[in-house]
């Protein structure tokens, strides 16, 4: 067993390793004492974490705060990092302490003896580069986390989600015009309302998606300022003049996103509203997405029994014991995500709130619920898209059929008859059970040419026209 283990030492002092982990000291105590569930901190943000070590290694070289051999290996050792090539050294769980030190150290720890590999040294020597005074220099957690947490929230959202969203309202978009003649009847409070065309009816879902999305890339402007070289509560001790501006620069022209030095780092590392306005966009892109489901599975109920307007895609068979059934389980799938993104927003916010004085405590927390938010809504997205409304089909006969036999039709006559007699007529056709034409020529308040001419679905659809 000991074989199997290595000495490693820290401000604490020493502490067994996995012989061959890449971790050190504090990692190796985190997994001990924060041993909570089975929430690891998402390795994007340890590449975006990774993306700021290499960014203070070139800057502190330049501005001469770091030799340049140790630089280069502190360089080279977090590009391979932000590859994806060493995912498997950093194991720490969410539910940490609340700045996301421990993470900080893994990585610091795992660039430190990726540099003595390269260099010949043995691991946990901290030679030639040391996790805190050259890997960690000019930083804090304080600064480095949140602004890892802005870096991958941008990237995801910018490079995943909203192309995704962007595909979906397309998808939308398509339907709208291909249906744009298709005259259905409306409902309001789930019962009978006037008619539109069923393109008009799915360009509000396209629009409202085109809001939300426009929502979240406004968000987009509050993630941008970042509090690096604010280190640990924005004053910027131990780290060089101009240091902010710099690395800055660098992590943009990494990440190739306009990320600009934070007006007022106080603001950003004791608070991150940033953060939280960027879940409560993702909130209401849930909010929008579950509106949008809830009425595509209730306009697809039956196929027999329901309003059976839309026909959905049959992807998989819907029951283990009524057979030929099929249900609408993207509309289910996608349901479970936005509530799950609305808890998760409620956790964010509360989180958000609980900062005292100079650092909010719930990093880790904040930016897990975030990300997982950006991946659930983009996944769901996708599926939704591709497995449902590009395959949507109209049911042609049941739209007319309901059309035809609605009573609501009965409003058009109103500012010719009046509200009083156009009730009439929909009350007796309701009780005799016929038809609004037939209704209106027992009652005589109105001629047949002229019932004719007012009560046309079509003309309804876009009055004034």
């Amino acid at each position: 067993m000991a074989e199997s283990l290595r000495l490693e030492s820290d401000s604490m002092g020493a502490i067994h390793v996995p012989k061959d982990a890449l971790w050190g000291a504090q990692t190796q105590r985190s997994l001990i004492n924060f041993s909570i569930g089975n929430d690891n901190i998402p390795i994007e943000l340890i590449h975006s974490l990774a993306t700021i070590k290499q960014a203070a290694a070139i800057v502190n070289t330049r501005l001469g705060e770091l030799e340049a051999n140790k630089s280069e290996l502190i360089i080279q050792a977090s590009i391979e990092i932000s590859n994806g090539q060493h995912d498997e050294h950093f194991p720490l769980r969410v539910w940490q302490t609340g700045s996301g030190t421990q993470t900080n150290m893994n990585l610091n720890e795992v660039i430190s003896n990726l540099a003595a590999k390269m260099s010949g040294e043995q691991l946990g020597s901290h030679k030639p580069v040391h996790p805190n005074d050259d890997v960690n220099k000019s930083q804090s957690t304080n600064d480095t986390f949140p602004a890892a947490i802005h870096i991958t929230a941008a990237k995801k959202i910018t490079g995943n989600l909203i192309p995704q969203i962007r595909l979906l309202i397309e998808a939308f978009a398509q339907k709208s015009d291909e249906w744009s003649e298709i005259i259905k009847i409306g409902r309001t409070h789930l019962q009978d309302a006037v008619p539109l065309t069923l393109g008009q009816e799915v360009s509000a879902w396209r629009d409202q998606l085109s809001t939300a999305c426009h929502r979240i890339e406004a968000s987009l402007l509050e993630l941008y300022p970042l509090p690096l070289g604010g280190t640990a509560i924005g004053t910027g001790l131990n780290a060089p003049v101009n240091f902010d501006i710099e690395i800055t620069k660098e992590v943009s022209l990494l990440t190739g996103l306009p990320f600009t030095p934070a007006k007022n780092k106080f603001s950003l590392m004791a608070s991150h509203d940033a953060l939280v306005n960027t879940m409560s966009q993702l909130k209401l892109l849930a909010v929008s997405l579950l509106k949008i489901v809830n009425d595509i599975r209730l306009l697809s109920c039956g196929p027999r029994a329901g309003l059976a307007e839309l026909q959905l895609p049959s992807n998989e068979p819907g029951s283990s014991i009524m057979p030929g059934k099929v249900n609408p389980t993207q509309c289910e799938a996608m349901a479970m995500v936005c509530t799950q993104v609305m808890g998760l927003d409620a956790a964010v916010s509360m989180a958000g709130s609980g900062g005292h004085l100079q650092m909010n405590a719930f990093k880790p927390l904040i930016g897990f619920n975030l990300l997982q938010s950006i991946d659930l809504l983009n996944d769901a997205s996708r599926s939704c898209r591709v497995a449902m409304v590009e395959g949507m089909k109209v049911n042609q006969t049941n739209i007319q059929k309901d059309l035809d036999q609605s009573l609501m039709l009965v409003t058009a006559l109103t500012p010719k008859i009046g509200y009083e007699k156009a009730s009439k007529i929909a009350q007796l056709a309701h009780e005799e059970g016929i038809s609004l034409r037939d209704a209106s020529a027992k009652l005589d308040y109105i001629s047949d040419n002229d019932f004719n001419k007012i009560v046309d679905p079509s003309s309804m659809t876009t009055p004034g026209r």
